[in-house]
């Protein structure tokens, strides 16, 4: 037992454990925002990438002692291969839905938690710690200075309708989904026409003679009426 816990399982022991707790703390905010790659994602890959860190500084020593002649190390060869390997773990978050794209901020945390995985692998706890803080606090804080540089969407009613109810609703969706517009409540009448109201939310460049162009063209559309 003596042999097989060692000063250096204790130094490897603390980086495992330090990446996981930094990583965890990132995932935590991820899980509670309820994207795609949360707490368990986010602690994974900064496990792995100081395990992988670890090795590089630990796995090879036994054999490079033994073969000082012949062997070139540099560990920092597979810090290189966890960074660019975990660039297509993020991808997977990234998912684009018309024009807008969603996901960007989780992929580049995934990112940066692999990043401060091998850095508490390497024992650089202050640069990792650092690290975790700056990225926490861009994700709690600055979404909301973001917000101003953003263009602020628009409420509006259309009211669409219809000669009869062959007409089906899901094509009147898919227009909107086309246009990158939000529904955010259907109000149906059938008292003389059959008709339904969308309360929607859209971008202020949204180009409307277009909207009503799509949406008359939906066959068993009578009338659309839009009110700003």
């Amino acid at each position: 037992m003596d042999a097989f816990i060692t000063q250096e399982s204790y130094v490897i022991m603390a980086r495992i454990l330090s990446a996981a707790a930094l990583a965890g703390l990132i995932g935590a905010e991820r899980e509670y925002k309820k994207h795609p790659a949360g707490f368990r994602t986010h602690l994974l890959v900064g496990t792995g990438a100081c395990l992988a860190m670890v090795m590089a500084l630990f796995g090879f020593q036994p054999y490079l002692e033994e073969n000082p002649d012949i062997s070139a190390y540099d560990p920092s060869r597979l810090a290189s291969y966890v960074i660019s390997g975990v660039g297509f773990l993020g991808a997977g978050t990234i998912i684009v839905q018309g024009v807008s794209v969603k996901g960007l901020t989780t992929a580049a945390s995934i990112w940066v938690v692999a990043a401060i995985g091998l850095a508490a692998g390497a024992g650089m706890y202050f640069a990792a710690l650092l690290t975790t803080i700056i990225v926490l606090l861009s994700l709690l804080f600055l979404h909301n200075i973001e917000r101003l540089f953003q263009d602020t969407p628009t409420r509006k009613k259309v009211e669409v309708t219809l000669k009869s109810l062959d007409t089906s609703l899901s094509e009147i969706m898919k227009v909107f989904e086309e246009q990158n517009i939000t529904v955010k409540n259907i109000a149906g009448s059938t008292e003389e026409n059959v008709s339904f109201t969308f309360d929607i939310e859209s971008l202020p460049d949204t180009n409307q003679a277009h909207l009503y162009d799509q949406l008359i063209r939906i066959k068993g559309v009578q009338k659309v009426e839009m009110v700003m």
